[in-house]
């Protein structure tokens, strides 16, 4: 980053860790000396997407995503924050490290996105990049408010950056039709402003990146509705809009551009060496070959076991083995979710890996044995560097997208069609034919637990689907609420009168 980027101390009030309030907040530029040249707006564009990578927020995905979930644990002597969440221990909740780091980087990126959205309009260069620029500073800004909304529920809004200890006091949003409005017009401001790659950025986003968060917002608020989910059933947008819009957004992606669409390889899609695929509309840009964590990756550590502390080979099923390091075991794949896969299904026969190999082919470990629970191998790097990767979290995929408009959709031929290709690919039949709308959206709900496994969405379509108490053991004793919204970090309500 060019050192005419003024980055100020931490502070915990604005978005921001819980530190001294004599500190300023930090991830600002200077608007006297930045922003004239493209340049300098895609830099300050880079510094907004930075954020995702951070390790607190990029691991978070995961930690938050799967690990509260009933496909996930972590291992038995993880941090007591994961313990927690995957416990569901309320009464810790509020002082959980995951949740508030959280939360601090979502506010991080926000601010960085309105830094953006705030001076490049100010800039001496072609319109077409500043709208480019502008529309992806959109998009960011979207993407992180959709991440508090769907973790925490009702946050502070902040539209314009915060460059004052006492402008990060804001309340809370009045309800989540507030929130979404925001979410919503944000999108829309990205579409219209960016155009579509012809061929995938990788870690940044377009149009389309645009178009789907727009109907992965328009569907949880419409399926949340429908089953009657806290503060969503008190929304006053109509249900049926909300899902009619979501199949919009989603046919939009699906029917008006050719740069994304459905890969026919399911080991394609997570070969590290191949992120610009056609599945990948919005994916994190680590590599290896950076020079320190969230420039490159430790996520296969975190998926994959402790096997004997040496190279393992998994099996290709063409005859071929890719190599990969073994791990750390914290993210396990539960007994219950293995087994719930059919046993003909790619997903589980070909990305969950149960046994491992050496150069030449012979068996060194399989599960149950060595080998402590099956784990995917949806990030693995053959060409890891000690433990530097290129092992990245799918943020977008054309296949939740295509899923996105089945389930708005409902039981339509386009919509079958959608979901028979994933199947298909997957080894599988067609789905039962003339299933009426509540069957066939429980079947994608399906579909969309075995296809999105272990990529970070899977507690959202709980809790959209009210599902969280009924799914989750541990779960089984909470209010709506509680399974709904995770609390506020008590750092910042301390530091925030206005969130008390």
């Amino acid at each position: 980053m060019k050192t005419k980027i003024k980055i100020f101390a931490i502070c915990s009030a604005l978005a921001l860790c819980s530190c001294s309030l004599e500190e300023k907040p930090y991830g600002f530029y200077s608007e006297s000396n930045f922003y004239k040249s493209a340049a300098d707006a895609d830099a300050a564009v880079n510094y907004a997407y930075a954020t995702l990578t951070f390790l607190e927020y990029s691991r978070a995905v995961f930690y938050l995503g799967e690990i509260p979930t009933e496909n996930i644990a972590p291992k038995s002597d993880e941090g007591q924050a994961a313990v927690d969440l995957n416990a569901w221990t309320i009464a810790n909740l509020k002082t959980n490290s995951v949740l508030q780091a959280y939360f601090n980087y979502a506010f991080i990126g926000v601010n960085r996105a309105n830094a953006v959205i705030q001076n490049v309009p100010n800039g001496n260069y072609d319109q077409s990049l500043k709208n480019q620029y502008m529309g992806e500073a959109y998009f960011l800004r979207a993407w992180n408010y959709f991440n508090l909304v769907r973790v925490f529920g009702l946050v502070p809004l902040h539209n314009t950056t915060v460059e004052t200890l006492d402008q990060t006091s804001a309340p809370l949003a009045a309800n989540l039709d507030v929130m979404y409005d925001q979410i919503l017009s944000d999108c829309r401001n990205a579409e219209s402003l960016m155009s579509v790659y012809t061929t995938p950025k990788v870690g940044r986003a377009d149009k389309v990146a645009a178009q789907a968060l727009a109907a992965k917002a328009y569907l949880f608020i419409a399926s949340a509705k429908e089953h009657n989910v806290p503060l969503y059933k008190d929304m006053k947008r109509d249900m049926t809009a909300m899902y009619d819009s979501a199949a919009s957004y989603a046919g939009k992606v699906i029917n008006n551009q050719s740069t994304y669409h459905f890969d026919n390889s399911l080991l394609n899609i997570y070969d590290v060496e191949k992120p610009r695929g056609p599945e990948h509309i919005f994916i994190m840009s680590m590599d290896r070959t950076g020079t320190s964590e969230g420039e490159y990756s430790k996520i296969s550590k975190m998926f994959i076991p402790y096997i004997g502390g040496a190279t393992v080979y998994l099996d290709n099923k063409n005859g071929t083995y890719s190599a990969t390091h073994d791990g750390w075991g914290v993210y396990q794949t539960t007994v219950p979710f293995y087994t719930s896969f059919d046993a003909a299904d790619k997903r589980k026969t070909d990305l969950i890996v149960d046994k491992v190999y050496d150069k030449a082919g012979v068996l060194v470990a399989s599960y149950p044995g060595k080998i402590t629970y099956p784990f995917t191998r949806k990030y693995v790097d053959p060409n890891f560097i000690g433990d530097k990767t290129s092992t990245r979290p799918f943020l977008i995929r054309y296949s939740d997208v295509a899923l996105i408009y089945a389930e708005a959709a409902g039981p339509t031929t386009k919509a079958y069609e959608l979901i028979n290709n994933i199947r298909s690919r997957a080894g599988l039949g067609t789905l039962m034919p003339g299933l009426a709308k509540d069957d066939f959206r429980k079947a994608v709900y399906k579909e969309r637990t075995w296809e999105l496994a272990y990529e970070g969405d899977h507690l959202y379509d709980l809790r959209r689907w009210n599902r969280v108490i009924s799914d989750v053991p541990e779960a089984a004793n909470l209010t709506p609420e509680q399974a709904t919204f995770y609390p506020i970090p008590q750092a910042e309500i301390d530091l925030n009168g206005s969130l008390r």
